[in-house]
């Protein structure tokens, strides 16, 4: 067993892996939590496809793919909100709008580049056994903006996602702490790319979170539980995917599924099973008690 638990980290990448998914769970923890509240998880998704021009963009230049889905989910950010504050078009609709503009235009530079498929495969399905200390002071360095930004503004953020009447009539700018929010979950989302990839990583932002809510209902705990949640699932995850040869993003998801579901189905108080089973315990007889004798025949 304990050979089991320390060959993994007898190598470097994946050192920078455990380190890498670590963070990944507590920054998109945080996160997850003000998207699941605010019922935002399309959003989530379509950024993460959003920001694919500046992915692709970034390997045509040569450059570090990060830093190009960075600029790409602040300017989709921006713009976002640009649109939506028309007044003609609702948020939902610009969302949609851009993200399949902004996917589609990622898609046609892709084409023009003959080696795309092996290079940017791992943007859709994550490499996270690839990370490279560059990667993770990069990580680092976004994961301390967007946590330093959310503890700054969790008053308002939190007041936004709960009662937006109240907070525009205590004098808040929603459109201004909405651009804020949009560009912290751009940034959260971009990385995460390179563990789970464009099409896993909405797993991480909804999953844990989403777990977190099953099990408390205060706020504080419910951003520590998601984090701690994330985190765990992103170790075990990798822990699965080297150990049986699965794909690491695929892993990592599966393993956090898992947890969700156990919590949803055991959580004591408003698990699934669990609650029938108070239930039988209460009222071992359900018929007798829902339902009169039958009166005896005249």
């Amino acid at each position: 067993m304990t050979a089991w638990l320390t060959d993994p980290w007898q190598h470097t990448f994946m050192q920078n892996a455990f380190i890498a998914i670590t963070l990944v769970g507590i920054i998109c923890g945080a996160m997850g939590v003000f998207v699941t509240l605010r019922g935002l998880a399309f959003l989530g998704d379509a950024l993460a496809h959003a920001i694919f021009p500046g992915v692709v963009i970034a390997f045509i230049l040569g450059g570090n793919f990060l830093v190009g889905a960075i600029i790409a989910a602040i300017i989709v950010s921006l713009g976002i909100g640009a649109i939506s504050q028309s007044g003609r078009i609702n948020n939902d609709t610009a969302v949609g709008v851009l993200f399949v503009g902004a996917f589609s235009l990622g898609i046609a530079l892709m084409s023009t580049q003959s080696g795309y498929v092996r290079d940017l495969n791992a943007f859709l399905f994550g490499s996270i056994l690839g990370v490279t200390r560059s990667d993770l002071t990069l990580t680092v360095a976004v994961g301390m903006i967007v946590l330093a930004v959310l503890l700054l503004f969790r008053r308002e953020l939190t007041m936004i996602s709960f009662d937006r009447t109240f907070s525009k009539s205590n004098g808040l700018n929603l459109w201004l702490y909405d651009q804020l929010f949009l560009v912290l979950l751009a940034m959260a989302i971009v990385i995460s790319l390179q563990t789970v990839g464009n099409i896993l990583v909405l797993a991480m932002l909804v999953t844990p979170a989403a777990t977190a809510r099953l099990l408390t209902n205060d706020l504080r705990k419910m951003v520590v539980l998601s984090c701690l949640t994330g985190s765990l699932a992103g170790v075990a995850g990798l822990y699965l995917s080297y150990h049986q040869g699965v794909p690491s993003g695929a892993a990592v998801v599966l393993v956090s599924t898992t947890i969700f579901a156990i919590v949803f189905l055991f959580e004591p108080r408003t698990g699934a099973i669990s609650n029938r089973v108070l239930r039988r315990l209460h009222h071992p007889h359900p018929e007798k008690d829902d339902f009169p004798a039958s009166r005896p025949a005249a």
